[in-house]
């Protein structure tokens, strides 16, 4: 059997209000045995505190905190865009997981890691990311034209192209930490006896596809679970 059976992905965009109300009525609608969320600790808390990232902040960071600190940016001109701050819909999930009392989980790979690998990017790629930061190179204007979903779809393939070294690190890598993360929740739940165990994962929708293949090529024993 493989692990996609017991995990079910919400691929949202971080900035877009369609995306927070999915996932409220998908885990409300569920109920599941575990909520996973695209963040780490250091994130987490960051959120919970409500911590916004300064470019004071980023200069104390060096390059990577630069680089960052432009990516933030990137995130802020969408939010903009759709209507809503990047994070809600991971506010929502951890809203809705402490409401029904399901266990919250973070599978995203350490900030500090992800910041090291790109500080380690080809200087063309930091680069035109920092140029682009600083000015809107995306095309999500026309996002009252269009689906915002399928504008999301064609800016991470415009992003692939662009970057690719920044695009394993910050897509694909993370793609295989977070989909290990989540074998090992459904591991846990089996190992205490639930047969058909049900895990929420809220990611970014570019990291949904890599996932669900990740998952689905992945199996395990039934012997070994007790199912």
């Amino acid at each position: 059997m493989n692990y996609l059976r017991y995990v079910k992905l919400i691929g949202t965009m971080h900035v877009s209000p369609r995306s927070r109300e999915e996932v409220i009525r998908t885990i409300l609608e569920e109920r599941p045995h575990a909520v996973a969320i695209e963040l780490d600790r250091a994130r987490f808390l960051g959120m919970e505190r409500n911590v916004e990232l300064t470019l004071e902040d980023s200069l104390r960071m060096g390059r990577a905190g630069l680089i960052n600190y432009a990516l933030a940016k990137v995130e802020e001109k969408l939010g903009e865009t759709f209507g809503m701050s990047p994070g809600e819909e991971m506010k929502a999930a951890i809203e809705s997981a402490k409401l029904l009392g399901i266990p919250l989980y973070l599978i995203d790979e350490d900030i500090s890691v992800i910041l090291s690998k790109i500080a380690s990017a080809p200087f063309r790629e930091k680069l035109l990311m920092a140029l682009e930061g600083l000015s809107v190179f995306l095309p999500l204007g026309r996002a009252e034209i269009g689906d915002p979903m399928e504008e999301y779809r064609t800016m991470m393939v415009e992003f692939r192209r662009r970057y690719p070294y920044l695009y394993r690190v910050l897509v694909e890598e993370r793609n295989e930490v977070m989909a290990r993360n989540l074998m090992a929740i459904v591991d846990s739940l089996l190992a205490r006896g639930i047969k058909r165990p049900k895990v929420i994962a809220v990611v970014g929708l570019g990291h949904k596809p890599g996932i669900e293949r990740i998952l689905n090529g992945r199996y395990f024993s039934p012997e070994s679970t007790s199912l």
